[in-house]
């Protein structure tokens, strides 16, 4: 029998292709990651660990909390009339359990980085610095949760490039000579604070099974957010 393709095989010099692309934007996205958290002070070694705990903890959501909620649903029922049945459709409400996660790779792993800096601050006694980063954080997360909605079915949803240039500006107003670390924990704790934390009570009424924060993977908000603003600085 003679079978006839819509499509050619995929041969292996495709697949060749394909696996050298993804080395090479492997290559070049953890030396941008590494170089971002070398201008933090983190030895060479200890940032391609971090880079690669992000990437593969991204795929890692631990659960911390369970929301009940009630989402509007369409049942039908059956009416008689004159003994001919009819099927008649009217909203009702479901009750629904939702769980709260937070992204090992999108989350935990920057506040570890903004942990480890906070506390080598306070070792060197570098109090006003830890006070500008306070005032950055804040006006950060205020900017974030202005600009952040919640999408029914999704989660929380906030422009790519407003954290980012926020955290930017703020390190150039309270960063001093630590302008990276300002961006660092400004562009970072800014989107999970204004656009996570504070929008906790709206989060059962997005009608999704599981929320994740910093659960949009090594791309997320939360962990680009960061990277980029300590970039720009």
């Amino acid at each position: 029998m003679r079978y006839r393709y819509l499509l050619p095989p995929i041969g292996l010099p495709f697949f060749f292709l394909l696996f050298l692309m993804f080395v090479v934007f492997f290559t070049i996205f953890s030396g941008i990651v590494t170089a971002a958290f070398q201008k933090l002070g983190i030895p060479p070694a200890v940032a391609y660990t971090l880079f690669l705990a992000s990437l593969f903890g991204s795929f890692v959501n631990i659960p911390v909390a369970e929301e009940r909620t009630y989402v509007p649903v369409v049942k039908v029922r059956e009416v008689r009339f004159f003994g001919i049945p009819y099927p008649v459709p009217y909203f009702d409400l479901e009750e629904q359990k939702m769980i709260i996660a937070i992204n090992v790779g999108g989350a935990l792993v920057p506040l570890s980085i903004v942990l480890y800096e906070v506390l080598r601050l306070a070792s060197i006694g570098r109090v006003d610095v830890l006070i500008n980063m306070g005032i950055a954080v804040g006006i950060a997360s205020l900017f974030s949760y202005a600009v952040s909605k919640p999408v029914r079915g999704v989660g929380v949803a906030i422009p790519s490039f407003v954290p980012p240039i926020i955290a930017v500006i703020l390190a150039l107003l309270f960063g001093g000579d630590h302008k990276p670390i300002i961006a660092y924990a400004s562009g970072t704790l800014g989107v999970l604070i204004g656009a996570d934390l504070m929008n906790w009570g709206k989060l059962k009424y997005l009608g999704a099974p599981m929320v994740s924060i910093g659960g949009a993977g090594t791309f997320d908000g939360i962990f680009l957010a960061g990277i980029i603003a300590v970039l720009l600085v």
